[in-house]
């Protein structure tokens, strides 16, 4: 059996996901406790590859803060830099001593797929093509690459965001290769945005005869580029979570479906209904914590109400209630005012505030 390892992309800035991705790496924000890049690792952990590349931007040195060398996932994970935004085909060029002759599998590490990649990894094996891509049925295909597929499954063109498209299969965030890609992201010129697009080199391969092969993903696929997105991804993921209390629950207090209350963190005169996380080290008294939320490590939350929402490690919550499909950045305090008429908030660039 050929030795596979994996290339990780996490070096996307998340745009759309300002104000929050200013203080945190996208990758890093956390879907039902734990973060989206841990989802990808879990998952390429899972089909039995230890050997894995992370393409780092700016924020390497927080992914290296957070992953260290990935032995607690079961992995040895190289660090390698990308200084600049110039496609996800660059980002093969730039890992090709990494990847010597080796298949691999290439994942966008800000994609949540649920179900896992294990059938895809397991017709490439027994497969083994020039390339596989996993594509999903969307409403809106002009957003994604997109592929053609003859009647055995196989690839016969691609095209990245089309004005018509031709198809309303998806490419997702995963990719598996042999070393031939190596040769096709070498020969493609950068596309009118300025990048070395992917679906250019695979279109390469396609050009040139050689197969590739593509499989569809019927499981929950999600790129977590926007709030919502996030928000539906903890929802998800976090039905799929059993409750587990390591923390401390008074007996004031009570707690209904699956919990999950973390080593160190207090429930005290509090009703929590779940799926919910309680983070290491949190205090919850006198709240109402309803389903669909997960609190970070660390946090206070005194006379608070909320749900459906996620909440990142620090975060103070007092004496506010009805919060609802919120995320909650870092250290951020949150509380009431004094009830005059007059509403004072301290808000930083490209933050969104919703006043009722």
């Amino acid at each position: 059996m050929r030795h596979v390892k994996a290339l990780v992309l996490a070096g996307g800035s998340g745009t759309r996901l300002r104000p929050l991705s200013h203080a945190i790496p996208k990758q890093l924000i956390p879907v039902a406790g734990k973060p989206v890049l841990a989802h990808c690792l879990e998952n390429i952990a899972a089909i039995g590859v230890t050997d894995v590349g992370l393409i780092v931007g700016d924020r390497g040195d927080e992914m290296r803060a957070q992953l260290g060398d990935g032995a607690a996932l079961g992995l040895r994970i190289t660090y390698i830099r990308q200084h600049a935004p110039l496609g996800l085909a660059h980002c093969v060029r730039l890992a090709a001593d990494f990847l010597g002759d080796d298949d691999f599998v290439m994942y966008l590490g800000d994609n949540i797929l649920a179900d896992g990649i294990a059938e895809v990894a397991a017709d490439f094996a027994a497969n083994r093509p020039a390339a596989q891509i996993l594509l999903v049925k969307v409403a809106n295909p002009r957003e994604y690459g997109v592929a053609e597929l003859d009647a055995d499954g196989r690839v016969t063109a691609l095209a990245e965001k089309p004005a018509e498209p031709r198809s309303d299969l998806a490419l997702t965030g995963v990719y598996f290769f042999t070393p031939a890609i190596h040769e096709a992201v070498r020969a493609i010129a950068p596309s009118p945005r300025g990048e070395l697009e992917i679906t250019d080199a695979i279109a390469w391969l396609v050009a040139r005869g050689l197969r590739v092969d593509a499989s569809q993903f019927h499981g929950y696929w999600k790129d977590t580029g926007k709030i919502d997105d996030l928000l539906e991804c903890n929802r998800v993921l976090m039905e799929r979570r059993r409750g587990e209390v390591r923390g401390v629950v008074d007996a004031t207090s009570r707690l209904y479906g699956d919990v999950v209350v973390e080593p160190g963190a207090r429930i005290i005169g509090s009703v929590v209904t779940g799926p919910a996380v309680i983070g290491a080290g949190t205090l919850v008294r006198d709240s109402l914590i309803g389903p669909y939320t997960a609190l970070g490590r660390n946090c206070t939350l005194l006379g608070a109400g909320i749900e459906h929402s996620i909440v990142l490690d620090g975060v103070s919550v007092r004496r506010v209630r009805g919060i609802y499909g919120s995320l909650i950045g870092r250290e951020a305090a949150v509380c009431s005012a004094i009830d005059d008429g007059h509403r004072r908030l301290v808000i930083g660039d490209h933050a969104t505030v919703e006043v009722a």
